[in-house]
């Protein structure tokens, strides 16, 4: 297949384009390379084999347009994007131009296509809001709530909290509305907090990679809130696989929006991810405590059924494997991330 990546040089976008790669496809990546990293994931991917890259920006709608137009994909897969809820409460416009005037701009260039390329769009628990309704207690290294057992499905109501959960719950919404109005095959996934090798993580975005980074530079570790707040983590793996799946059975799942993370067997307490943390290096990890961040989810867990439903999907990856994985990729290129880090964040004590 043909294949375009936006985004396709980040985290999650270069171990998707390796796995393609990998599998015979043809990947064009566009990708601004703005954020740190990315020109050394590119690298890495090219180290997989040819791949062209299309340097621009999705806030350029002719810039989009024209690479869909030359690519001709059969599949787009939507990953650029503003990530940090923090930079949209500090920049709400530059947090919309990216997150949806960015994501209308792929849509319209998949509509016009001569050939309509399905689009996959990576979405985020953060559609959901804060859960203010959910009442959580703490047990012990964590909150409990009804729906830890099971998780949140996708006929939980929409509630947009920070700027970055309107921006990408308006994307979220024009995607699949797509599907609906002018029938481009569309699927959302709504993700939680997906983790894993080629994570340059950082304080406000990628906390369980900055974690482990500031543990292993001996940075004390800033906690927001009480740290009892609960999240099913993903390896970055088992995400790129569904990312397959929904390619290769787009059938099954145009129009769809599927909720995906760790699920409950992955589901970790930030207190208790610090605490696998320290017994995989083996050291004490200092931390501190600051205020509660908007839209702070007291407890996250996604509800897989459907993805496991419709596409026989479920995480393979248990979280002490992950982390321990990640651990093993960071170590080896501690000097290279600590070189990359935004301004200061190298030498903070965060």
């Amino acid at each position: 297949m043909r294949l375009l990546i936006t985004g396709g040089a980040g985290f999650i976008g270069c171990n998707t384009a390796v796995a393609l790669m990998r599998r015979g496809d043809d990947v064009t990546i566009f990708d601004n390379l703005s954020r740190a990293g990315t020109e050394d994931n590119l690298e890495w991917v090219r180290s997989s084999g040819p791949v062209e890259l299309i340097q621009a920006d999705v806030r350029d709608a002719e810039a989009v347009a024209g690479a869909v137009a030359r690519v001709r994909p059969e599949a787009v897969i939507h990953l650029a994007a503003q990530v940090a809820v923090t930079t949209s409460v500090v920049d709400p416009r530059t947090d919309f131009e990216i997150n949806a005037l960015g994501t209308l701009n792929v849509l319209e260039a998949a509509r016009a296509a001569k050939d309509p390329p399905l689009l996959l769009f990576s979405s985020t628990n953060k559609v959901y809001g804060g859960l203010e309704d959910l009442t959580c207690t703490p047990a012990g290294r964590r909150y409990v709530c009804a729906l830890s057992d099971r998780g949140v499905d996708e006929s939980r109501a929409l509630d947009f909290h920070s700027p970055y959960g309107c921006s990408k719950g308006a994307a979220d919404q024009y995607v699949h509305d797509y599907t609906r109005i002018y029938g481009l095959r569309t699927v959302v996934l709504r993700q939680s907090c997906i983790y894993g090798n080629r994570q340059f993580g950082i304080e406000e975005q990628g906390w369980l990679a900055w974690f482990t980074l500031a543990a292993l530079m001996g940075r004390s570790i800033t906690v927001y809130g009480d740290g009892l707040q609960v999240r099913d983590v993903l390896e970055v793996g088992d995400l790129v696989r569904l990312y397959l799946l929904c390619v290769d059975r787009i059938d099954e799942v145009s129009g769809q929006i599927l909720n995906v993370g760790g699920g409950p067997g992955n589901a970790v307490s930030i207190l208790e991810s610090l605490e696998l943390l320290e017994q995989i290096l083996g050291q004490k990890i200092q931390r501190d405590f600051a205020d509660w961040r908007p839209g702070d989810q007291r407890i996250f867990v996604a509800c897989n059924e459907a993805a496991e439903r419709r596409l026989g999907w479920q995480p393979e990856v248990d979280v002490h494997r992950g982390l321990q994985a990640l651990v093993e990729w960071i170590r080896p290129n501690l000097e290279l991330i600590r070189r990359r880090l935004p301004g200061g964040q190298a030498g903070s004590r965060t």
